[in-house]
């Protein structure tokens, strides 16, 4: 079988549309539809269900899939042998990660990376419960619990902390609480319950103590922007705040503590690039971690 046909076919049954196969392999439509039928034609089978929304695997191309991801794993692991007998690392790694983590964290951390290895092409996308590391949708992985089960490597990136923020000219016209029972006179800030992707995002009900939230946005980024603002008082990571001029702590004893956990998929563990991705980030992380975790 070409292996051009069959990465087809892995984008295409991960994806469930064709459209979202060629965007993945960054081929237009028209050339995933002929790899398609090449390999439909070579297996004599029909490998999907065709409809107006997407298409789903026969039977056929259910018992393929399996023979198909061990190709795979076996076209990594080649990969990864012959890259290391070359020290010029190259081709992209994709990055799903919180968008906090992502906006504060990852991105400045990444310049001197590509300084050191320019061959590289990062990608960040959001982290949301679909992302899929099994189905190769991301290469690494930032999550806010370890994982339970699945073929993946996981190492503790690093604890971290969150505290209640203001901002100083909310705070001068509004007051600042000395108790958790002020919370109630003020515009709170917190999370879309319903977009909580993990019982870690649980920590805006425990330190706002179960007070009204006015103002609530599913973004970490939104929440910050929202207390830069002025909109409220709102749960931020440390990390995050300490980057903030104009926005101090309320309440400093009021905090939470949360882990951020580096995921990556058994066949890709070897790859030169990712290797030194995960390193790259796994080193910032430690030299940050007093950052991350503000002292009592």
């Amino acid at each position: 079988m070409d292996w051009d046909n069959v990465r087809a076919f892995l984008a295409v049954a991960r994806q469930g549309q064709f459209l979202g196969a060629s965007r993945a392999l960054r081929v237009n439509q028209a050339t995933v539809a002929r790899r398609i039928t090449a390999l439909e034609g070579t297996l004599q089978a029909t490998l999907f269900e065709r409809s107006t929304t997407g298409v789903n695997l026969t039977e056929a191309g259910r018992r393929l899939m399996a023979h198909a991801e061990r190709m795979e794993s076996e076209m990594l692991q080649a990969e990864a042998d012959l890259r290391q007998q070359d020290i010029h690392l190259s081709g992209p790694v994709r990055i799903g990660a919180p968008d906090g983590f992502t906006t504060y964290f990852l991105v400045p951390i990444m310049a001197s990376l590509l300084e050191r290895h320019p061959g590289i092409d990062i990608q960040l996308v959001p982290m949301p419960l679909t992302v899929s590391l099994a189905r190769r949708e991301v290469d690494i992985a930032i999550t806010l619990e370890e994982p339970a089960a699945g073929r993946v490597v996981s190492r503790k990136l690093t604890d971290y902390s969150l505290g209640i923020f203001g901002q100083r000219d909310y705070l001068d016209r509004m007051g600042h609480p000395t108790a958790v029972e002020d919370l109630a006179a003020h515009r709170l800030i917190g999370y879309v319950e319903t977009y909580a992707f993990s019982s870690a995002l649980n920590y805006v009900e425990d330190l706002l103590g179960g007070n009204r939230t006015a103002f609530e946005c599913a973004s970490a980024v939104g929440q910050v922007e929202a207390v830069k603002s002025g909109v409220g008082l709102g749960v931020l990571h440390h990390f995050i705040a300490a980057g903030l001029p104009d926005v101090v702590p309320v309440l400093p004893e009021r905090r939470a503590r949360r882990s951020y956990w580096l995921v990556i998929h058994e066949d890709v563990r070897a790859l030169g690039r990712i290797r030194a991705v995960v390193d790259h980030i796994a080193g910032e992380a430690s030299r940050r971690r007093g950052l991350f975790n503000a002292p009592a």
